[in-house]
């Protein structure tokens, strides 16, 4: 029986999910499967990827074909390297140690790249928020500017206005003493 690594299509619509799964050739993508050995979900970001590591191991070693997009998830998560190292241990080129520690190795510089990777997008992310925040106080500062203006024009129409309700009240009082005196 040939079997296969491929992606069983999961999720809502145009919100993917998939089960990495172990099928025989002639089963259709989301049908029947021998073993479920992982899930892979691209909404995240970076996208997550849960494989259970010996059992897709053990697959790949037995002669399971793992379609494209199956081999780059195995590959990205050192299945395929393990499965080349551990076929030069057979030969004999390498030791289990040795290979043990080239793996540890590609591990530990794997990790460290993507934590790096996070670090910068951190790092832009407060920046941009930074610079949002300090536009936000552009814009609030020309808005107070503003509303500064408006009060002091209308505490000037209130002044003018009070002042000519003060002359005009002047005036009806010297008209009225006038005509009082006459």
């Amino acid at each position: 029986m040939a079997t296969v690594i491929r992606l069983q299509r999961h999720g809502r619509k145009n919100y993917p999910f998939y089960k990495i799964v172990v099928a025989d050739r002639r089963a259709p993508r989301d049908g029947r499967f021998i073993e479920n050995i992982g899930t892979y979900n691209p909404n995240t970001n970076p996208a997550t990827l849960d494989i259970k590591f010996d059992r897709a191991l053990y697959w790949v070693n037995v002669g399971a074909q793992p379609s494209d997009t199956a081999r780059s998830l195995l590959s990205r998560e050192g299945v395929m390297l393990m499965k080349h190292l551990q076929k030069g241990v057979r030969k004999g080129a390498l030791t289990e140690e040795q290979a043990q520690e080239r793996f540890e190795a590609w591990k530990r510089d794997k990790n460290a790249g993507i934590e790096e990777l996070m670090k910068k997008e951190a790092e832009a992310k407060k920046a941009e928020a930074k610079k949002a925040l300090e536009a936000e106080k552009e814009v609030n500062k020309a808005k107070a500017e503003a509303l500064a203006a408006k009060r002091a024009e209308e505490a000037a129409a209130q002044k003018a206005e009070e002042e000519t309700a003060a002359e005009e009240s002047e005036e009806a009082t010297s008209e009225e003493a006038a005509t009082e005196e006459a």
